[in-house]
């Protein structure tokens, strides 16, 4: 058995740790938030800065100078991740909910094919959905990056394996019993359950599609539709100069969402961990 001292030791140990590994998270974002506010020379020069320049409106002005509008891009972005996000969380959960509550013969088989499909990466299949986007004339519509979120198979693969041992059977053969309509009881058993899994899938998918770039850049054209990241590596592709002021604004402008996203997020997931050891 430890006494007291040793306690406070072990203790004051792990706060350190902990807080030496908070510092490195957060140093990151720090330097990015603060070369937003510095010219291209001073970071050319130290690239390294703790403290606050004076440029930050003039790195907005380079920033919203270019060919395309960043008030657009940031709008473009938030409709796609937002609808992304909502939609695939939904409809995977609906899918996992499939899968895990109702017996059918092909439930096996068609769980197999989710997991096939969660093993070929998005590039391969690329070159197809470009040429059905293409054929159907919708290369510069935000639903085409919408749409392909419906089917994400590693999100009903997490949902799946989540709903085995936190949803009980017996709950949804109640309601059943009650008079409850299907879409009635996943609605308001199933999700209420499934809040951390729906919150932890919600912050990957919302990142994973915000932080896309490779898509949004084949399909769209047209600079009305663009995406922030595209404007973010367009920064980057300047001729004479690259204004690195600028991009580390466009960088931070991007990373502001996730942020929120993430603090709204966090208190469900943690919820949901609190919950499983108290189960455990």
């Amino acid at each position: 058995m430890l006494d007291n001292k040793e306690t406070k030791i072990i203790k004051i140990f792990i706060y350190f740790i902990c807080i030496i590994l908070a510092a490195l998270s957060i140093v990151p974002f720090w330097i990015m938030f603060v070369n937003a506010t510095r010219s291209t020379t001073q970071i050319q020069q130290h690239a390294v800065s703790f403290i606050p320049s004076t440029h930050l409106l003039k790195n907005y002005a380079i920033f919203t100078g270019k060919s395309f509008n960043a008030l657009t891009g940031f709008k473009n972005s938030v409709i796609i991740s937002t609808c992304a996000t909502l939609l695939g969380t939904y409809f995977s959960t609906l899918t996992a909910y499939a899968v895990v509550v109702y017996d059918w013969k092909l439930r096996k088989p068609f769980f197999s094919f989710v997991m096939a499909v969660m093993m070929i990466p998005a590039q391969v299949t690329m070159i197809g959905f470009y040429q059905m986007v293409y054929r159907i004339g919708m290369t510069n519509h935000l639903i085409m990056l919408i749409v392909p979120a419906l089917a994400n198979p590693s999100m009903v693969f997490f949902m799946r394996q989540y709903m085995i041992p936190s949803l009980p059977i017996e709950i949804v053969q109640a309601a059943r019993i009650d008079g409850a309509k299907e879409f009635y009881t996943f609605n308001k058993i199933a999700l209420p359950i499934m809040k951390p899994a729906i919150a932890t899938q919600a912050i990957f998918s919302f990142v994973s599609s915000w932080n896309n770039l490779f898509t949004p850049l084949v399909l769209l054209t047209d600079a009305k539709k663009y995406t922030m990241p595209i404007m973010v590596s367009l920064l980057k592709g300047d001729i004479y100069r690259t204004e690195f002021g600028a991009v580390y604004l466009g960088l931070s402008l991007t990373v502001l969402p996730l942020i929120v996203v993430y603090l709204f997020l966090a208190k469900y997931i943690v919820a949901g961990v609190a919950l499983g050891s108290v189960k455990g």
